[in-house]
């Protein structure tokens, strides 16, 4: 039998924290009877968040054609009706066989559209490559691009924990820079410097860096002039870009705006940088997290080096077909005289602005509680959440960090789950949580009365 000492060293090294042991934790409660609130993953639709209905509709007739040859008018809408005609005109086959290993080629062609529509750029759709979601594009690269066990890739800190668990399977290293957090987040070019001069310093070889926009944990949204500060810094250290963009439709103040760096690079007239953008589906105002739909675009790269990411991709055939169809779907929506796009417009408007009003909601509630701060999200769904202990309770079975121990108390006596930032990565000697902001409106008021209460208790310890 399989014993725990004979797996790979580099798995059992690998961290993720978004599903680690507060969620375990979490889970052995619930199965106790405790009411659990998830806060701890982006996952809109187990917050009952709608889908979309053209989305459902074209996926639901491409599973199953036979209703194509039925009246359904009264059923579908006709612009739905023709888009899976449509597509299955490209795919005779149905989506129930292997595509080309980078993804059907009608796909990756809207894709290009939708790149050129959103930034007024070309976007060539011979350097996409459509993956079952973005964490599996990065995933791809990361391994790519780690050539030795000295190679790097410079990650955000807070970062999303897929990254450094990726880095640690790839057998590469993380290479941590701080993201200011009294300047709402953005990246400091003297920090980068300072994070890239030491790694150099340790014998360390940067070979790219990752850039989140929107932040996740952070919520957010990086200024024009950061991006080109990011691009020319890459440039001028030979390094690489992955440029984390899944959460480019949640915007949520009129202050910020997203700008991709693909964009930037262009404008710029850079053609010496590699780039590599992902963008998913589960994000945005389409929550589609089960479909695990995404593409790669990657500029600057000659057809030979772009043939082997083509390989790594064919080692698994393709990514998942009907998550290709929905990354099609979402770059592709229904438009101004189609049957469904009132509905569409109208079910984007309630997604984007009720997630808007609770990043402002849950901003201003936990500013409100004395020795907790945030800054209000911008943008994702997230709020990286500072607190204060001044009194550190000491004795706790589960032996973790500092916040981890706040985190799984907090989720003990209130049943709110959310991710210690020690899991994410902070500053030294300050205490975070990311948190979700995605549950309803009137829960997170509720969920944040009851932190209210706990945080008080905690410091007291009044339990």
């Amino acid at each position: 039998m399989l014993k725990y000492n004979n797996l790979s060293q580099r798995l059992l090294d690998a961290d993720y924290a978004v599903r680690g042991r507060i969620v375990t934790r979490a889970q052995e409660l619930e199965k106790e009877g405790k009411k659990i609130t998830y806060c701890n993953i982006g996952n809109p639709h187990a917050f009952k968040q709608k889908p979309m209905t053209y989305v459902r509709e074209v996926l639901s007739l491409l599973e199953y054609p036979q209703l194509l040859d039925k009246n359904i008018s009264s059923l579908f809408h006709d612009d739905s009706i023709k888009r899976a005609r449509y597509i299955l005109e490209q795919i005779p086959e149905g989506i129930g066989a292997y595509s080309a290993s980078a993804g059907v080629s009608f796909v990756r062609k809207a894709v290009a559209e939708f790149i050129t529509k959103r930034d007024n750029i070309v976007a060539n759709p011979d350097k996409i490559i459509l993956t079952d979601g973005a964490s599996k594009a990065a995933q791809t690269v990361i391994h790519a691009i780690i050539k030795n066990s000295n190679d790097g890739i410079m990650l955000p800190i807070p970062q999303y924990p897929m990254y450094s668990a990726s880095l640690t399977m790839a057998g590469g290293l993380s290479i941590g820079y701080y993201l200011d957090e009294e300047n709402n987040w953005q990246l400091n070019e003297d920090i980068l410097t300072a994070s890239y001069n030491t790694a150099k310093l340790n014998k360390l070889n940067p070979v790219a860096i990752t850039v989140i926009n929107p932040g996740n944990p952070t919520g957010a949204v990086l200024s024009y002039e950061n991006i080109q500060m990011i691009i020319s810094f890459a440039r001028k250290h030979g390094m690489a870009i992955l440029a984390d963009e899944v959460y480019q439709e949640n915007i949520y103040t009129d202050n910020a705006k997203f700008y991709s760096f693909a964009k930037v690079m262009d404008d710029m007239q850079i053609s010496d940088v590699t780039l590599f953008s992902f963008h998913s589906m589960s994000k945005g105002y389409f929550g589609e997290c089960g479909h695990r739909s995404g593409y790669l675009e990657i500029r600057n790269m000659t057809d030979d080096v772009f043939a082997q990411f083509v390989k790594f991709q064919s080692i698994n055939l393709c990514a998942n077909v009907v998550g290709q169809i929905a990354t099609y779907l979402m770059v592709s929506p229904p438009q101004i005289g189609d049957d469904s796009y009132e509905l569409y417009l109208k079910e984007r408007n309630i997604i984007i602005n009720d997630l808007r009003e609770k990043s402002v909601i849950i901003g201003n509630e936990l500013n409100n509680i004395e020795g907790i701060s945030v800054n209000i999200p911008e943008g994702a769904m997230y709020a990286f959440v500072k607190f204060e202990l001044p009194n550190v309770a000491k004795d706790n079975s589960f032996n973790p960090k500092t916040d981890e121990k706040y985190c799984i108390k907090l989720l003990e006596e209130t049943g709110i789950c959310v991710v210690p930032g020690s899991g994410f990565g902070q500053m030294p000697n300050t205490l975070h949580f990311r948190t979700t902001f995605l549950p309803p409106r009137e829960q997170i008021i509720e969920l944040v009365a009851k932190l209210k209460d706990f945080h008080h208790k905690y410091i007291c310890q009044d339990f």
